[in-house]
This record gives C-alpha cells, sequence and structure tokens, in this order.
C-alpha cells in the first residue's frame, strides 16, 4: 500500500528511515547497485521527496504502527 514520506530520522546504525503516514518506519538507503536513492543524501533531497509515497509493505501485512502522533492540548 502506498504512503507518504512525512519525515525522516536515524537509526542506531546511523541509517536514514522515513517515518510514513500510516505511522510505520522504512529504511531509505542509498547503496548502490542494489538500491539507488540519490535524494537520501541531502537533507535538501529528503526535503524534496516528502510527501512521494513509498510501499509500505508493513501495512500491506497489517503490522502495528511504529510510531504515533502527539498532539498537545492547550485544556487547562
Amino acid at each position: 500500500m502506498k504512503q507518504a514520506i512525512v519525515g525522516y530520522h536515524r537509526d542506531e546504525l546511523n541509517a536514514w528511515v522515513a517515518k510514513l503516514s500510516c505511522g510505520h518506519n522504512q529504511h531509505v538507503r542509498h547503496n548502490p547497485p542494489w538500491v539507488s536513492r540519490p535524494w537520501v543524501t541531502s537533507s535538501q533531497g529528503r526535503d524534496n521527496m516528502l510527501g512521494y509515497e513509498l510501499n509500505c509493505v508493513k501495512c500491506d501485512e497489517k503490522a502495528p504502527r511504529d510510531w504515533h502522533l502527539l498532539i498537545e492540548s492547550n485544556d487547562e
């Protein structure tokens, strides 16, 4: 299932991970010749790919979310 990239973080090995709109994470490595994603190597490249849809295998497998959006409340 296609899901939009909404952000990025680095994992414990310093590899880039995309945060997808569905709440799953997906590695976005640039590792030629197996995977060619030169956009991962610069902040401008990553920013330009925000909103781009990646195939989320975790959604297809109905896996639980990796992260949740926290919304702060101003209620007193």
